[in-house]
């Protein structure tokens, strides 16, 4: 693998990485994918596991993220292939690799630390930034263009449902009213502009009055929910029998999709109770792997940003 010289301050601390790495990897001579390669964190873990016969797979829009991959998993005993995509053309990046199976999938979901550390890729509402919050920088739509270019209502849609913020509403008006003077160009900027739209009574208790509104416009931006259902099915079917599949999730909006995913391909069977015997001849995909995994008392006090972090594990079953 090419060498590459690495900004040293791309740092991430990995979320439930043992946790993850004992449910993962049940094959040191297998091949596994970890679909959001990030600061290489599990991947390294994963890696370390493998023998040289094994393999691992590294994916990340994020064009730093593949070049600290590059220097961290260079000097890995197994095979490391890494690619720069969304994790949604997994099965087009296996078939280039001409491989048909593998035997575990991780996907660490969200934004990264490091992301959200660099004030200029525009992620954080605690720093003041160009607004951005592309993971892949090259992609065409930014958080300027939804920020500045979407209507009032479609605003209001987008920071309710994927911010669960109960007064998107206030805010995109409030969003509109100031881009009618003039362009909305900067984090701090908007940050403002939230603050004086939610109530301040509202704002004394709970999490920071940005949050909501930057997770909303950070998921439309990178189209984070509307891909997760497909590329999970396709995550199970390129699993080996006895291959797994971990779902590390940040927010209800995420989990809620990994467990509904894991939960329809381990029932089978989706016949109505009053049909007595099974017509749609659906069986169960997977089998769950015990309940969500969160953090523990110690992660917590050393990564506060795991908190919200959930881990749900699915192995397939012999087809």
């Amino acid at each position: 693998m090419e060498r590459c010289s690495v900004d040293v301050s791309f740092e991430h601390v990995s979320v439930l990485p043992e946790e993850t790495l004992a449910a993962l990897v049940t094959n040191k001579k297998g091949i596994y994918v970890d679909c959001t390669l990030g600061g290489s964190g599990h991947a390294a873990r994963i890696a370390s596991r493998l023998d040289p016969e094994g393999m691992l797979i590294g994916i990340d829009q994020d064009p730093t993220a593949i070049k600290v991959g590059a220097e961290r998993l260079g000097a890995m005993k197994c095979k490391v292939s890494l690619v720069q995509r969304n994790f949604r053309y997994l099965a087009e990046i296996l078939e280039e690799l001409d491989i048909k199976r593998v035997d575990g999938i991780l996907f660490d979901l969200g934004v990264s630390s490091y992301q959200l550390d660099t004030a200029e890729r525009g992620f954080s509402y605690m720093q003041d930034a160009p607004l951005d919050m592309r993971m892949d920088p090259t992609a065409k739509l930014s958080a300027y263009e939804v920020v500045n270019g979407y209507d009032e209502a479609k605003l209001t849609e987008l920071i309710f449902s994927y911010g669960e913020e109960r007064w998107a509403k206030r805010i995109a008006a409030f969003i509109h009213q100031s881009r009618m003077q003039a362009p909305i160009e900067t984090t701090g900027a908007l940050v403002d502009i939230i603050k004086k739209a939610i109530p301040s009574a509202a704002r004394r208790d709970g999490p920071h009055p940005a949050k909501r509104t930057f997770q909303a416009i950070r998921i439309e931006v990178n189209s984070e929910l509307s891909i997760l259902k497909e590329t999970f099915l396709t995550a199970v079917e390129r699993l080996n029998s006895g291959g797994r599949i971990c779902i590390i999730t940040f927010h209800s909006l995420e989990d809620r999709i990994a467990k509904q995913t894991l939960q329809a391909l381990a029932k089978g069977c989706d016949c109505p109770p009053r049909i007595p015997i099974c017509v749609c001849g659906k069986k169960a995909q997977v089998k769950l792997i015990g309940k969500a995994i969160a953090p523990g008392e110690r992660e917590l006090e050393e990564n506060p940003r795991s908190r919200s972090a959930k881990l749900r594990v699915a192995e397939k079953k012999a087809q």
